[in-house]
């Protein structure tokens, strides 16, 4: 007992000086002594000099007007990317009309005798729950539309990103070169990749689907690049030894061994396209994400509900599809597994012609239940009395109000008062502490590249919405999953909830909150947090979880308490996971907070959204380039440790 309870030793000042961060201090110190005055002197304090601004926004315009007066006639667009177009518009029409064809009742047979296959009779049940679902909502034409864009949409995304993850996989040169490319499309956010791609391919769905491949396909390349990375070298050196070539080694060793991340990729591919599909909503993707956003643009949280509902029961099917597919490889291969899946097909066949000639092939009107009407009563409920003039706790938009007033505003006035070159210094001493002189170098720079852009004070207030969003994430994401991973029973009945919350799509956050706080920055980090916390709840959980038992056990042999084994034993044992979490929960928010600029969020992600809404291609892709540098310094910032930890090792 005395040795968990006894109290840290003093650090004198030798220990101090030798250590490894205040010695990096030590020298940023000494550097920006001589560096500061220099460049106060050659440029003003204050907000990022103008003579260090470089103006983007006429070669950018000439290039929309080019693109704009050529589309129609230049060889480029009529014999390459017209031919593109055309071949996205017939594969999503096919596929429509193919989901159409079969019927509601086809299409619900499939899903189920699919997961069935895959993933046993309960996941075959819930699938079968979910479509019956969407068309009860009365939502199964949209969902089909969704589906149908969803089926092409991934399929080139797959395989864009397993040749993309071939490449960087089997070179280290491509790996080096993909890198920072497949960085800066993760982080880009999803807004800014409409723009251009509106101006090449037009207003519809072609747009709409080249977009969604460009968002998803960065995580099937990283996987498949892991999985052929990670692959068992000796079973690769015995394959080379029997003297099969590369090509060989490839089809027989690197990707069967690499399945999981294979599909793994796959899975993460669907959900990113999932959520890609519903934001494209805006240039004409039309489905379920078009009601969605309709929803947005009328406050009508009833039929946003309506609409976002099947989205989720889409992304938890397909979820759980994918996932146990995974899970079921490297395992035993059921007898007869051919027979079953004749067998299935004869069914889906035999439902689908049992419904043509029944004529049902669309889904009753008379089996539609309205959620639209009682969730907007319940809504209007909640707005009249929660609102404002609550007793003694005063309403959201009182909340609201004092949170944009005491912390949000403080925030932002503080960023925007310390002077350019403070803030470069800031981010090289947390970036420098934390991780290496590289990864300081990079977020310095990143930083340093808002500021060429020329949107140095929007980017500040957009980084104080995230710093706000994140710490309020974190607090009440740790305290949960803390709480989950004591728990059994808090976990399980936590993972639906989750489930939910992750998958719904942004434009669903935000109607609610807009409806209870009102349009402001307040509403797009209440949607933000919300947006973020299940992803830092489930890391931390799974992080505590992992933490080895034989250290709980020595622990708890030697006297200590329930807190003083998560103080000292678990929580610095789940330093990665929570670092992992404190990561994931910046992209997630940053994410949200760009979106949010359509309920008055301001800043940066305005100026995406009016770049978008205006054709104003100067405006969204200046702003998304500072969001991807800012996303980028706050990536180094949070996340090097592990790197550094692994070559320290």
């Amino acid at each position: 007992m005395a040795t968990i309870t006894a109290s840290p030793p003093r650090i004198g000042l030798p220990a101090l000086l030798k250590s490894r961060a205040f010695q990096k201090l030590l020298l940023l110190a000494v550097a920006a002594a001589i560096l500061v005055p220099l460049a106060n002197a050659r440029w003003a304090s204050g907000t990022w000099p103008s003579a260090l601004t470089v103006d983007f926004s006429e070669p950018l315009a000439k290039a929309s007007d080019w693109i704009i007066d050529n589309r129609d006639s230049h060889p480029l667009f009529l014999y390459f990317f017209g031919h593109v177009s055309n071949v996205v518009v017939i594969a999503v029409r096919a596929v429509y009309l193919a989901l159409l064809a079969i019927g509601w009742a086809g299409v619900t047979a499939l899903g189920a005798l699919v997961a069935w296959r895959v993933a046993g009779v309960r996941l075959a049940l819930g699938t079968a729950v979910a479509f019956l679902a969407c068309g009860l909502l009365g939502m199964w034409v949209p969902t089909m539309q969704t589906l149908a864009l969803m089926v092409v949409a991934v399929v080139a995304s797959v395989v864009v990103g397993m040749l993309l993850g071939l490449a960087a996989g089997l070179s280290d040169r491509m790996d080096r070169v993909l890198r920072p490319v497949l960085d800066t499309m993760q982080v880009l956010p999803a807004f800014a990749y409409l723009l251009p791609v509106v101006l090449v391919f037009g207003i519809g769905v072609p747009a709409a689907v080249l977009a969604t491949v460009i968002y998803a396909a960065p995580p099937m390349a990283r996987l498949t690049s892991l999985g052929l990375r990670g692959a068992d070298k000796e079973v690769l050196e015995a394959v080379e030894s029997l003297g099969s070539t590369a090509r060989q080694r490839l089809l027989t060793a690197r990707l069967p061994l690499a399945r999981k991340e294979l599909l793994l990729g796959v899975n993460q591919t669907i959900m990113m396209a999932l959520s890609m599909a519903v934001i494209a909503a805006v240039i004409g993707a039309g489905g379920l994400g078009d009601r969605v956003y309709q929803a947005l643009a009328s406050v009508d949280v009833g039929a946003a509900l309506a609409a976002g509902v099947p989205i989720v029961l889409l992304a938890v099917v397909l979820d759980r599809v994918t996932g146990a597919a995974g899970e079921k490889l490297g395992a035993e291969p059921e007898p007869r597994s051919g027979l079953g899946w004749l067998v299935a097909l004869i069914g889906v066949v035999a439902v689908a012609v049992a419904g043509r000639l029944a004529g049902r092939l669309d889904w009753p009107e008379a089996w539609i239940v309205g959620i639209a009407e009682p969730v907007n009563r319940a809504v209007d409920w909640m707005t009249a009395h929660l609102y404002s003039g609550v007793p003694v706790i005063g309403g959201t938009a009182d909340w609201a109000g004092h949170f944009t007033t005491w912390v949000l505003d403080p925030m932002r006035d503080s960023l925007q008062a310390l002077p350019w070159w403070g803030v470069l210094l800031i981010v090289a001493a947390l970036a420098w502490v934390i991780g290496t002189w590289r990864t300081a170098l990079t977020a310095v720079l990143a930083m340093a590249a808002i500021g060429v852009l020329g949107v140095w004070k929007p980017s500040l207030d957009t980084l104080s919405q995230v710093l706000a969003a994140v710490a309020v994430t974190l607090v009440v994401g740790f305290a949960v999953g803390i709480a989950a991973a004591r728990s059994d029973r808090l976990e399980r009945a936590l993972r639906p909830v989750l489930d939910v919350f992750q998958t719904m799509p942004q434009f669903v956050y935000l109607i609610p909150v807009v409806a209870l706080f009102g349009v402001g920055r307040a509403p797009a980090v209440a949607a933000a947090i919300v947006y973020a916390l299940p992803a830092v709840v489930r890391i931390t959980t799974q992080g505590l979880r992992q933490v080895d038992p034989a250290a709980l056990e020595a622990s708890g042999s030697l006297g200590a308490t329930s807190w003083q084994q998560l103080k000292q034993v678990q929580l610095p044992l789940a330093r990665p996971a929570l670092l992992l979490a404190v990561n994931q929960g910046l992209v997630l928010v940053l994410a949200v907070v760009v979106i949010g600029g359509l309920v008055g969020g301001g800043a940066l992600g305005y100026d995406v959204v009016f770049g978008l809404a205006q054709g104003d291609l100067a405006t969204g892709l200046v702003a998304g380039g500072a969001i991807v540098c800012l996303g980028l310094m706050l990536d180094r910032v949070t996340q090097p440790t592990e790197r550094r930890a692994k070559k320290g090792a």
